[in-house]
Parts: C-alpha cells; structure tokens; sequence
C-alpha cells in the first residue's frame, strides 16, 4: 500500500513540473512574440540566437531554435541525466510550438508584427518582455526543466560549481548580445539587448532564490514525539531531538529541531497546531542548507 501510494505521489509530481515548465515556457514565448521580436529586441541564450538569424535572413525564429537546440540536447543527456533531458525535449518541442502559435497572432495581415504598446515603445518593450522572461525561465528551471540553448550551459555549470544560474547565463550570452550590432549596425539595440539580459537575470535569480530558501525550526512541546513522528511522515523532512533545560524550572525539556524549505513552512505550522496548540515555537531563515534533500555542496 505504502508502495502504491509513493508511486502516486510520485506521478503527481511529475504531472505538477510538466504543467509548470509548460506554465514557464508560455510567459517565455509571450514575452517573445509580443515585446522582443516586434520590437527587434535581442537578448541572450539560443532564441536571442534564433532571433538575430530571423533579423538577418527572415527565417522564423522558431525553426532556427529547434534545430540548434538538437545539438545541445546531446551534451544534456550525458551530462544532466535522462530525467533532465526528457524534460528538455518536452520543453523545446512546447516552446518551438508556442513560439509559433503567438507570432501567428501577433502578425497583422500583411505579415508585420502588431505592436501592441505603440510605436517608438521600445523601452517598455525590453522592461515588459525581460520580466516575462526571467519568470518562465525561473518556473521551467524551478520544476528540474530547460528551456535549451545556453540554459543547459548555465545548468552544467551550476552542478558542479558555486555560480547562480543568471550570472552564468549572463556570461554566455554577452557574446551574443554584441554580435547583433552586426545586423542592425546600431548600437542602441546592443543596449537594450544588454538591459534585458541584465533584468532577465536579476529576474531569474530573485525568483529561484525566494523558491529554494530554508528555514529552521526550534519547537518546544511535551508533545515532542509526536509532532517529530507527523513532520517525519506527512511533511517527509528529517527531525532532530535535542536534550535541554529549562533554566527557570531546572526541568528537563525536549526540543525539535527542523530544516526544512520555506514552502514546507505552513504545513508544519499546521501539524503543531493539531497536535499542540500550546506549543513554542521559532522559526528563523537560513543562508544556505546543504546535504541530502537540500542543495548540493559546491566548492570552486
């Protein structure tokens, strides 16, 4: 029974990372059709690759992406593992078909994109499609996704070494943010290119970062084994029992000490409340938790 329940379990997990990556992939793909491409805004990874193809011959930017985006793919396999790859393939065929879908309704008549701040809002445009960006990127690499390109750069980099994935991307795309003075001879879209990677970053980092934090937990209770025994199954994170005293009562007390990622926070809170409403509890953030369930340790 427990085994069929894991199996359950598991399958609602991967079921949630698919539709958040494709969640992430449709803010990504709308930031493209609607702000970047119709304001010829370049920025880094493969599509800001893709994008400058399309600037210089006209050929869509979709079609570029998933075909360069196969090579990579190849590197991600042996590298990432299969898991991480699966949901590459799955991201990339997704992203080239909304890619698609909204330039299709973005295009007047006549073939030209609609622009649809107005024109000379070129600005508005990098600030609106960088943060659309960097959020669906977050959610894709949040739930174990990529979105290819550079982004499986950034990820085998990150696994082995201490580097957040904004600056890494950042560090692979300043070359292809320069490269497309090349097609419009105009520094001005070098500019805007280099301020939406720089957003897309900050963007990306804000949003993994605020996902992956810790917190700690000291819980004071007599209820101790049994609020232990119901964060252990239910909320499945480790617990560790420590021997105290209490100085004003000189009587022996039983703390439970917790790591757990913020997101767990409330359901934790909720199991102490069932079991001792009477209990004390502190809860205080962390800079960084590495181990087993947590992040890996990194040394450069």
């Amino acid at each position: 029974m427990d085994k069929r329940k894991s199996s359950v379990l598991s399958l609602f997990r991967e079921s949630k990372d698919y539709l958040m990556i494709t969640i992430g992939l449709i803010s990504y793909a709308l930031a493209w059709s609607c702000f970047l491409l119709p304001y010829q805004i370049t920025t880094g990874g493969l599509t800001g690759v893709s994008a400058i193809i399309y600037y210089a011959t006209g050929i869509e930017i979709q079609v570029s992406y998933f075909f360069i985006n196969s090579f990579f793919l190849l590197f991600a396999l042996k590298i990432l593992g299969f898991k991480f790859c699966i949901k590459t393939i799955y991201a990339v065929f997704v992203l080239t078909f909304f890619l698609w879908l909204f330039q299709q309704m973005m295009k007047d008549e006549s073939g030209n994109f609609i622009l649809i701040l107005g024109p000379g809002q070129d600005f508005m445009g990098c600030v609106l499609g960088s943060c659309m960006c960097g959020l669906g990127i977050a959610i894709v690499f949040l739930h174990n996704g990529s979105t290819g390109g550079t982004d499986i750069i950034a990820a085998i980099v990150n696994k082995y070494r201490d580097i957040t994935f904004g600056r890494m991307i950042m560090y692979c795309d300043i070359i292809i943010i320069s490269s497309c003075y090349f097609v419009f001879h105009d520094w001005r879209r070098v500019v805007f290119g280099f301020a939406t990677l720089i957003i897309m970053s900050v963007i990306l980092d804000y949003v993994i970062n605020s996902a992956r934090q810790s917190v700690q937990f000291f819980i004071f209770s007599k209820k101790y084994d049994e609020i232990a025994k119901a964060i252990n199954k239910d909320v499945n994170r480790g617990v560790t029992i420590i021997d105290g005293t209490g100085w004003y009562s000189q009587q022996p007390v039983k703390i439970v000490f917790i790591l757990a990622k913020r997101s767990q926070s409330v359901n934790i809170f909720r199991l102490v409340k069932d079991i001792d409403p009477n209990a004390f509890v502190s809860q205080s953030n962390v800079v960084g938790v590495y181990g087993e369930g947590f992040d890996r340790i990194k040394v450069k």
